[in-house]
């Protein structure tokens, strides 16, 4: 009977390992501003069919000091005076092993600046650390995201 329990616990402890080593970067995200430390809004990732991933802004957090915008005015084409909210902020963003993520896009909606993004999940899979960049990814900015559950 020991010994039952034993691999069944040996057993549940895999599965529940396995689980954490299997997410991915599917689902919302609490975007944290790099400079305040403040909530920035929420930012849905799926899987697109061709298996890349994209990303969603489904809120804008006010904060003091900034009311957030409701078109995007300073964006490039075809974002330019498109909703915010709705908006495919990420794109692009490929899968290079279980934790990280690269060869994406990021538009910041309230410069209207495009980036190059790769990102890093956490082994526990709560916190992705998102790199925005031009060109060499050691000139850009990181923020870290907070899945929302």
């Amino acid at each position: 009977m020991k010994n039952v329990f034993k691999m069944l616990a040996v057993g549940t402890l895999t599965c529940i390992s396995t689980a954490i080593c299997a997410q991915d970067i599917i689902g919302s995200w609490q975007s944290i501003d790099d400079k305040t430390g403040s909530p920035k809004g929420i930012v849905e990732i799926k899987k697109d069919a061709n298996g890349t991933y994209y990303g969603i802004i489904t809120k804008v957090t006010p904060r003091v000091g900034y009311q957030p915008k409701e078109l995007c005015v300073n964006c490039p084409a075809p974002y330019t005076n498109k909703p915010i909210i709705g908006m495919k902020a990420i794109t692009n963003l490929q899968k290079v092993n279980d934790f990280e993520y690269d060869k994406g896009k990021i538009l910041d909606p309230n410069t209207g600046r495009l980036y190059s993004l790769k990102a890093k999940m956490s082994q526990n899979g709560s916190k992705l650390n998102i790199r925005g960049y031009y060109g060499f990814s050691t000139i850009g900015r990181s923020q870290t995201w907070i899945r929302v559950q």
